[in-house]
């Protein structure tokens, strides 16, 4: 997939070329709030509130450490390996029955364009094969969200198909694209 992960389970991280993957901390809140606060991040995902606050931020991070150690869910910050600086956020489900998990990212706008997006989705994505022995990684996307999409593309998923007018947002039903990556395909 062209980046090194490396995982390390007793600090709950996930390091790449240039990322830290970690667990959030309270002491996010405040950027997160920032961050979310965007109208242009929130149409693009399907569980931000907008206009996005601090309670918003706590109320999220509260119980990604419980979801950690019971292997339901895996959220981590996106942040800068040499400064700290928090880019955004990468989660992967866990279906244990399935041995699959769903993948979703949102980076802030100021820090788009840089790849961050894609070396994340690829440290998680190792993560999910090589430490975690899923059988399938999947994500979702927009169609409005272009660059979603190829962030999957770069990290080697393939489209599985379109639900028509599946959600809705703002009032307008919007298409939801469907990636998925096997990890005999890696």
């Amino acid at each position: 997939m062209g980046c090194t992960m490396i995982y390390n389970h007793s600090e709950k991280t996930i390091k790449t070329d240039r990322l830290i993957l970690r667990l959030f901390r309270e002491s996010d809140a405040k950027k997160i709030s920032i961050l979310c606060n965007n109208y242009h991040l929130y149409k693009n995902t399907l569980y931000l509130p907008y206009p996005y606050s601090i309670d918003d931020a706590l109320g999220w991070i509260k119980n990604h450490l419980s979801n950690y150690n019971d292997d339901r869910m895996y959220e981590f910050a996106v942040t800068d390996k040499e400064t700290g600086e928090l880019y955004g956020a990468i989660g992967l489900s866990h279906n244990k029955n399935a041995h699959n998990g769903e993948i979703g990212y949102w980076i802030g706008e100021e820090y788009w364009g840089n790849g961050y997006a894609t070396e994340a989705a690829k440290g998680m994505v190792e993560f999910a094969f090589t430490k975690k022995k899923f059988h399938k990684v999947y994500a979702r996307y927009f169609t409005t969200n272009t660059a979603s999409g190829r962030v999957l593309e770069k990290i080697g998923m393939k489209q599985e198909g379109i639900l028509r007018e599946h959600v809705m947002k703002d009032k307008k039903y919007i298409d939801l694209v469907y990636y998925g990556i096997i990890n005999h395909e890696v």
